[in-house]
Formats: C-alpha cells, structure tokens, sequence
C-alpha cells in the first residue's frame, strides 16, 4: 500500500503477533513506544502530532518512535498524510511475548525485561487512577477491584482466563470502528492477573479456598 492510498480507519489489524526477536523487544521496552501502543487502543490510526498531543512529547520524538515501531513490524503507515500528519495504524491487536517459549536465551531475557516492564506500567497506572479518581459521578460504581483465590489444575486456569478474555472481546470491534461506540462510552481499562500461589499451597488443609475480596 503506498503512503498516498487512504485506508479504511475500521480496518482491524491481526489478533496476535509472537514476538521472537529480541532486538524488537529490547526496541519496544521504550516508555513512549509502549505508549503509543497504547494509544492505537483508543485511536484506530493515530499521527505524531496527534500523539504528542496527547503524551506531552514533541512531535518530532513521537515521530521517531513511531518510525521505531514500524521498522520492527509493530505499526505501518495507515495511507495518506504527510510528514509528522501521516497516520499510522497498528499492525496486530495484541503482542505475545512468553519467556518460557522463547529459545533463543537472548530472547528469554528480553521477554522478561519487557514483561516487566509493562506489568510495571499496568500496576502504576492502577495505582495513579484510583488514587485522582477523575472520572465523571457516574463512574464511581464501575471502578472495583477485585481479588479471589480459587484451587484450579492447570487447564482449569487456562479455561477461566479464556473465558474472561471472551467476555472482554465482546467490545473489541470498537477499538477499530469508532462509530459503534456509544455516545456515553469511555476507554475502560481491565487488567486481569492469574497465577499460582505455590508457596500457600500447603497451608490451612482444612480450607475452603474462598478467600475473596472487592474493594471500590
């Protein structure tokens, strides 16, 4: 597709990419290439003037990662535009990256660093959210977290976290077409952690496992 030839902005990217190389993940771990991913969740095709606007970079910085991001398959040029007023689009709507699936060693250990780094954002961004709360009236009953520990087998675990994926997919198609987006809508973040808890699996033998807990 050449930079002249518009593109539809409803046009999905691919569900999911499996990032190997390490050069691209050591690219990524960037915090203005991890915001700008972020952004095409809210923005089907987005410029670098648009996202300075919004990151409070100039826009010849978000112009360069932007350009970063591309040269390792993560965005491309949506069609149209010119100079820092091109948009881009994101390539895939979700990135893989799982250390223990990673052969190359190098690779494993860029995949924790980048791990780590976006569950670190993911956390902060909880955190500086609940803490402001600017968020319309409205929103107050919507903004929970909840915490439960169940006794699941491995599948188990793998089904309740499909399952929760599917119920969030049902609003995926918004992100890509902004007509069908409600008028009272807004970007809604949910973060869903699972894990083993394998140093509290000897204790309390009489337990139920229905430790729960809401907080608002």
């Amino acid at each position: 597709m050449s930079s002249e030839e518009p593109a539809p902005a409803s046009s999905a990217p691919r569900p999911e990419l499996t990032v190997t190389d390490p050069k691209a993940m050591r690219a990524l771990a960037h915090p203005v290439r991890m915001a700008l991913l972020e952004l095409f969740a809210v923005s089907p095709t987005l410029t670098a003037t648009q996202a300075s606007e919004t990151l409070g970079e100039s826009p010849a910085n978000c112009a360069f990662h932007l350009r970063t991001l591309a040269k390792y398959g993560f965005v491309e040029e949506a069609g149209g535009g010119r100079g820092r007023e091109r948009p881009w689009r994101q390539v895939h709507e979700s990135l893989s990256i799982t250390p223990r699936r990673q052969r190359d060693p190098l690779a494993r250990a860029a995949a924790e660093v980048l791990g780590s780094a976006f569950r670190d954002r993911w956390l902060e961004r909880i955190r500086r959210r609940f803490t402001a709360r600017e968020w319309p009236g409205e929103w107050d009953e919507t903004a929970t977290a909840s915490n439960a520990v169940r006794f699941l087998t491995p599948a188990e675990a793998v089904e309740v976290m499909a399952e929760l994926r599917q119920i969030v997919d049902r609003y995926r198609d918004r992100a890509y077409d902004p007509a069908s987006r409600p008028q009272e809508a807004l970007p809604f973040d949910i973060a869903v952690f699972g894990y083993p808890l394998v140093d509290l699996s000897g204790i309390g033998p009489d337990s139920d496992g229905a430790q729960e807990q809401d907080i608002s």
